[in-house]
């Protein structure tokens, strides 16, 4: 299977850097709601995260754009609606945005930071080995007890579903910025 029929099969993810022009922030703060309003509307919309700088950090911008499958990323990328909102967005950035796209696992240990090369496959494997078996032995011990009475498929349905959710929002981006070098070394 190639690399483009693999991403078509699964959800990818776009992440996009914006370095902002000093002064400039809350015209940029107000053109990202309006395009994250406008990128909803399209097919396939799986959910935005926005990554703002820290103060006194450098004045960069990390948007983590999903989308259910390459296809409808690439309809949404390559939009008329989006080109649009990337031409009102020249007068506050300093440079180009710089889009990288990640499938699969890669997207979980990759630091929002275009320079960063994606780690090798044995290496994402074993940081999200990690974060799986943490989040499922923990919920397991601590849940166990209290879902035991459910039937088995939706009791499983349920730890799968948690495990996912701290997985996505809590574990991995801890386990990628503590394994960070290790992942992104030669």
């Amino acid at each position: 299977m190639n690399l483009q029929e693999n991403q078509a099969n699964q959800q990818v993810t776009a992440v996009i850097s914006h370095y902002i022009r000093p002064g400039r922030e809350s015209g940029y703060e107000e053109w990202l709601q309006g395009i994250s309003q406008v990128a909803r509307q399209f097919e396939g919309h799986n959910g935005v995260t926005i990554l703002r700088p820290k103060p006194g950090c450098k004045e960069e911008y990390v948007i983590i754009l999903r989308f259910d499958e390459y296809k409808n990323l690439c309809q949404w990328m390559r939009s008329p609606e989006r080109k649009e909102w990337i031409e009102r967005a020249k007068p506050l950035i300093k440079k180009p945005e710089n889009v990288q796209i990640l499938t699969g696992l890669e997207a979980l240990v990759s630091l929002p930071n275009t320079a960063t090369p994606v780690p090798p496959k044995y290496k994402t494997a074993f940081v999200t080995w990690i974060g799986v078996f943490v989040c499922a032995s923990s919920l397991g011990y601590i849940l166990g007890p209290y879902l035991g009475f459910l039937p088995y498929l939706l009791r499983q349905a349920i730890m799968t579903g948690l495990v996912v959710v701290l997985l996505a929002y809590v574990v991995m981006p801890r386990l990628t910025r503590f394994f960070h070098k290790w992942l992104h070394s030669s």
